[in-house]
């Protein structure tokens, strides 16, 4: 268990039902990316509390000493691994992992997650039996909100209207939230038929570079948190020198190719909430001009120099300029990445 502060706000992380912080309003969900969607589910659990220490936070700096709650703990419920990673045994990327969804659940004001632990055991539990020993049981849950295409139990045989009836007999409410759509496309004719906000169809936008999509149905830009790590060097070489990023192992990365992007450069700050971001291009791929094999993720920054190696930079991405390509020389590379620099500054100085 964990219980991970910042601005005297507090996110107490259990891995277990052992270390859960009873009694509980639940959020259940897979809830990767905290998309809108999402938000709109966790919303229902976050009514104001007389327990809250306002401006402290509410489990000051000692993880091991929880407080005795006097009502209910806002909580998202979730599950680790992922049930698609348990059932296909194929590792899975994120676009929030672990310490990204906690910052995002933090800035909700969401006071604890719960990592259920997805094994054998509890996938095996008929609906009955997970509102029985997980929620009443283990959670002492007191309200329950859901996304509409919840679905939970063996084989996914629950439904949220099943969890509805189910929960009643123990006098729990229940909160079925609509499916969500962002509108800030129009077409000619009105607004389009867009499908349900979701993380499959935010990873499609993001495999595509559909950048302004995927950070609409986001409600923030996609951000990429890395450690600047020693390059090859070569952007030096011709002008424009890059700070190469080593992103975790886990994090979802989209299309290759070249980005406009906004930079913070994090020093001490555990997440992206700085006042003063760079504006930059970013690369995502193999740099097939110098025969890289290797995929790397590369920040050029605008009108800033200095020592960035060993420093954590959020790139938060604004549009995609173009797929990568080869060039013919390093001249050509040189050309084109004046190009794609003079694009990005009027994308992002609102131009275009």
């Amino acid at each position: 268990m964990l219980n991970l502060s910042q601005n005297g706000c507090s996110v107490w992380v259990a891995s277990s039902t052992a270390s859960v912080l009873r009694p509980t309003n639940v959020a259940l969900g897979k809830f990767d990316g905290v998309h809108l969607g999402h938000q709109k589910v966790i919303q229902p659990i976050l009514q104001p509390s007389p327990n809250k220490d306002e401006g402290s936070g509410r489990f000051g700096d000692d993880a091991n000493q929880p407080p005795t709650p006097e009502l209910t703990y806002s909580t998202v419920v979730t599950f680790r691994p992922h049930p698609q990673e348990f059932f296909t045994g194929t590792p899975r990327t994120w676009l929030t992992p672990l310490d990204e969804k906690v910052q995002q659940l933090r800035s909700l004001g969401v006071e604890q997650l719960v990592l259920l632990p997805f094994d054998k055991e509890l996938s095996a539990l008929s609906p009955e039996d997970f509102v029985d020993k997980i929620l009443v049981q283990q959670l002492q849950c007191q309200r329950i909100s859901v996304g509409q295409d919840f679905c939970f139990g063996k084989q996914r045989q629950g439904t949220a209207k099943d969890l509805r009836l189910l929960a009643a007999k123990y006098n729990i409410p229940v909160t079925i939230v609509p499916l969500q759509t962002h509108t800030d496309n129009l077409s000619d004719s009105g607004f389009v038929s867009l499908p349900p906000i979701s993380t499959s169809l935010i990873r499609q936008c993001l495999e595509s570079g559909d950048i302004k999509s995927a950070n609409l149905c986001l409600g923030r830009p996609y951000t990429l948190f890395g450690v600047v790590i020693q390059g090859q060097q070569l952007g030096r070489t011709i002008g424009f020198p890059t700070a190469n990023l080593q992103i975790p192992g886990d994090k979802f990365l989209p299309r290759q190719g070249v980005y406009a992007v906004r930079v913070s450069i994090l020093r001490d700050i555990p997440d992206a909430t700085t006042p003063h971001l760079i504006l930059g291009v970013m690369n995502i791929g193999n740099r097939p001009t110098v025969n890289g094999t290797n995929s790397s993720v590369e920040v050029h920054l605008f009108d800033w120099s200095g020592d960035l190696y060993g420093q954590q930079l959020a790139v938060q991405l604004i549009e995609f300029l173009r797929p990568e390509q080869k060039f013919a020389s390093l001249e050509a590379l040189k050309t084109q990445i004046q190009q794609d620099s003079t694009i990005a500054r009027k994308i992002l100085s609102g131009e275009c």
